[in-house]
């Protein structure tokens, strides 16, 4: 039987965990988070007061950051976070940090070791940031950002899981394409109607409006919503998600602007059965299986064409390929190795010290 462990949690604020709409990091940290408490480890978990989990709930701030129209000084938030987390830091034999840069300059204060996993993508300021704290054990969640990001301590690259259970199949889809994401315009959204347009398909879109992008949706995206061929939904829970994944014939990512890191919805319309075609960039030859779960694409005009030979994809054959590689399981197994590889290197270490 393996040692209990005492691990803290310690969730971005900016939603609640798991997140009721959109969110993917809210939603890996909850997966990992009940995991291992149904493992039998001994889990807090530093989020907002509105979140739901079977771990220890430290509240932090009532609601989300995004969703809390009063807030103006967010990261006076994060500091009452790693209060709390530095009051009670001897409670616990090892500490997973989400929050990345609004919280590394903490770091230096915890004395448990502490993990942190790279949710978003390294550009130029934070990989200097991540830099200065090299007693930091970072994740990262695809080789591509790892490769993105030397110098910086990296000790493990875990990819994303879900309990593909969780997720339906359907192995006969409707006659629509899908995006799903937050509507923002480095996610795809723009080049994702174009390709639709070209190729005389439907296209569903999904998916939250920020403030700071509502411009965006307003004059770029909102004048070609027809209603028919374009047509927008608003956001989803997670049985609505499910529902449009899987029906979806295929699903658009054509993420050519920015060097994405993982894709959580990448790997979740798959487990739905739902093929993917996306930009030939970043974490996507990792996820996608070329030919064989969705197809990776240069160009509007490769996707087009690859629109035409959808139907050469084994639906079935995406399902299992996320079972095989993306599933809760892995991703949980892996991260409770890493902790256990990180306490025994410190109690080395001790012992050591000790003689």
């Amino acid at each position: 039987m393996k040692k209990q462990m005492r691990i803290a949690q310690v969730a971005p604020l900016w939603l609640e965990t798991p997140p009721n709409t959109w969110g993917g990091t809210e939603r890996i940290v909850s997966y990992l988070t009940e995991e291992l408490t149904r493992r039998g480890h001994d889990v807090t978990l530093f989020a907002t007061a509105d979140s739901k989990t079977e771990a220890t709930l430290v509240p932090i701030w009532p609601r989300g950051l995004w969703t809390d129209t009063n807030i103006g000084l967010p990261e006076a938030v994060f500091g009452l976070l790693y209060k709390e987390l530095l009051e009670r830091q001897g409670e616990f034999d090892i500490i997973h940090d989400h929050c990345e840069h609004f919280t590394s300059s903490f770091t230096p204060f915890l004395k448990p070791p502490v993990v942190t996993t790279l949710h978003h993508m390294l550009v130029e300021e934070n990989t200097i940031l991540y830099k200065k704290f090299p007693q930091v054990q970072y994740v990262a969640i695809s080789k591509d950002e790892r490769r993105s990001g030397p110098g910086i301590n990296i000790v493990k690259t875990i990819y994303h899981g879900i309990p593909v259970e969780k997720y339906d199949f359907s192995a006969r889809p409707k006659d629509y394409l899908l995006w799903l994401s937050l509507i923002a315009p480095d996610k795809g959204l723009t080049e994702a109607v174009e390709i639709t347009k070209m190729a005389g398909e439907k296209l569903i879109i999904s998916g939250p409006i920020f403030p700071q992008y509502a411009d965006y949706f307003e004059y770029r995206i909102k004048p070609l919503i027809d209603g028919k061929q374009i047509q927008f939904v608003g956001v989803c829970d997670h049985k609505k998600k499910v529902r449009l994944l899987k029906n979806a014939k295929a699903f658009l990512f054509p993420i050519f602007k920015r060097r994405e890191p993982f894709g959580l919805v990448v790997i979740e319309a798959m487990a739905c059965g739902t093929p993917v075609i996306a930009a030939r960039s970043g974490a996507m030859p990792e996820l996608i299986k070329d030919g064989e779960t969705g197809f990776l694409v240069d160009t509007k005009e490769e996707a087009v064409r690859a629109l035409k030979k959808i139907d050469t994809i084994s639906r079935k054959y995406c399902r299992q390929h996320i079972e095989e590689n993306f599933s809760l399981k892995t991703m949980v197994d892996s991260y409770e190795a890493l902790y256990e590889e990180i306490l025994a290197k410190n109690a080395s270490k001790f012992s050591k010290f000790n003689k």
